[in-house]
């Protein structure tokens, strides 16, 4: 098995490892500590920070506070996505040796050893807990519980076929953390909604995100969404984005946003539109590039919320 997955590697030759970058003007001591928490490639601190991004501006108390908590989040989002991509590879090590886009991670190439990835794990838990004291009550609890489904999650492709969902709880807890950090209170049903609009759109765009290693994972035994719908993915990405606009505009709505600020929900709706029809499970660099385009998705979502806060 292992031989057939390098065999798979080596004749489609995708990774999305980049050989160069800022991380290269490191010293070489440093630069594996920069890939592993995936510094270099900003994309998934993006992710983890819009949905914060957008319960911040709609629970927000006053514009200096919504300003001081954006910064919190920000760093926090790319300290926390480094710490999760750490127990992510530490799970992963002998997997990812076996499937061409990863297998020159630094775990498992072996430019690092297990347990210099836990004392970088440590070191940036430390940050993480720096930034959560500076947080409110209800905020700094949801915060200790977010690192119940980071340690979770990448067990979650060993037992199920929906570790997307998984990712979702995961990635999307910024939504209920921003809201409570922003508001004060543990939560509200237009928070309730927001994060479940959070979590179907991380499991639309990881469903694409999960096409690139779809035939290495079926030879390894990695269950994905992208595994189990395949050819059917683009009517999981309808129903996942369609329900994820209808669920903003209801928190929209319940936090007295104006019309205005939904009816901006179009833009959003309009790229994930384009998502859809663009989507070819087969081409892994176009499954890359239309993963990254959630960036601006997202973004989208913060100023509809802002417009509608207007």
């Amino acid at each position: 098995m292992v031989l057939m997955a390098g065999t798979l590697a080596s004749m489609t030759g995708f990774t999305d490892i980049r050989a160069g970058g800022w991380v290269r003007h490191l010293p070489p001591s440093m630069r594996p500590y920069a890939i592993l928490a995936r510094f270099d490639r900003p994309i998934g601190a993006w992710l983890l920070f819009l949905p914060g991004l957008w319960s911040i501006i709609l629970g927000a108390r006053g514009v200096g506070v919504a300003l001081w908590l954006l910064l919190l989040f920000a760093v926090g989002s790319v300290v926390m996505r480094g710490a999760g991509c750490v127990v992510n590879d530490l799970w992963d090590r002998r997997m990812d040796a076996q499937v061409e886009r990863t297998r020159t991670r630094p775990l498992a190439s072996g430019a690092l050893k297990p347990l210099d990835a836990l004392v970088f794990l440590v070191l940036l838990g430390a940050v993480g807990l720096l930034i959560l004291s500076q947080l409110d009550f209800p905020a700094r609890i949801l915060g200790v519980v977010s690192l119940a489904p980071v340690i979770v999650y990448p067990l979650a492709k060993r037992v199920t076929w929906w570790p997307q969902v998984v990712l979702g709880f995961t990635f999307g807890w910024a939504a209920p953390m921003g809201y409570a950090a922003a508001s004060g209170v543990f939560w509200s049903w237009s928070a309730l909604c927001l994060y479940a609009a959070a979590i179907l759109w991380i499991l639309g765009y990881d469903t694409i995100y999960a096409h690139q290693d779809r035939e290495d994972d079926a030879l390894i035994g990695v269950k994905s969404t992208a595994r189990l719908f395949a050819d059917n993915t683009r009517g999981l990405l309808w129903v996942c984005y369609g329900g994820m606009i209808l669920l903003l505009a209801t928190a929209m709505a319940l936090a007295g946003l104006n019309i205005y600020g939904i009816l901006t929900l179009a833009l959003p709706a309009a790229l994930l539109l384009r998502q859809i029809m663009r989507l070819d499970i087969n081409d892994p660099a176009l499954c890359l590039q239309l993963f990254k385009s959630n960036r601006e998705v997202g973004l989208a979502i913060g100023l509809a919320m802002l417009v509608g806060q207007i």
